[in-house]
């Protein structure tokens, strides 16, 4: 029997909203850290809802919408499956997404990638007109 001081768990015997704002959705599903920088964010235009870049941290989102996020290094797809009703933990947020990102590029080889130069052991640091001289080789 629960007491006067109980509380029902959070997410249980609520129902997804149908629609939910954008900005509360990329704090749910753990894409960005916390909901002002999400909103921030937004309103930065790093972010396209079905296609059309977003400014407004309030404009509706719900399942099935496609975003385009713009992260610090990749660019993520994302397909909304659910709108959510908390910030749980991560297992949790992968439920409300589906990640449809296209796999990495890789970057060609070059023929001097993961070579290091050669010095005599004692020699020291490069100078100047060495280190010019090893950049130079490089680019070739």
């Amino acid at each position: 029997m629960p007491g006067a001081n109980s509380k029902p768990d959070a997410g249980q015997g609520k129902e997804s909203p149908a629609r939910i704002r954008l900005d509360k959705w990329l704090f749910f599903a753990r894409i960005i850290k916390s909901r002002t920088l999400a909103a921030k964010y937004v309103g930065a235009g790093h972010v396209r809802v079905n296609g059309e870049k977003s400014n407004q941290p309030s404009q509706n989102v719900k399942p099935g919408d496609v975003l385009t996020i713009s992260l610090q290094h990749a660019v993520k797809i994302y397909r909304i499956t659910d709108c959510g009703t908390r910030r749980g933990p991560a297992p949790e947020a992968q439920l409300l997404y589906e990640d449809i990102s296209p796999p990495p590029v890789e970057k060609p080889d070059t023929k001097f990638e993961g070579l290091a130069a050669k010095r005599d052991p004692g020699a020291g640091r490069p100078t100047k007109k060495e280190r010019r001289e090893l950049d130079r080789l490089r680019k070739n």
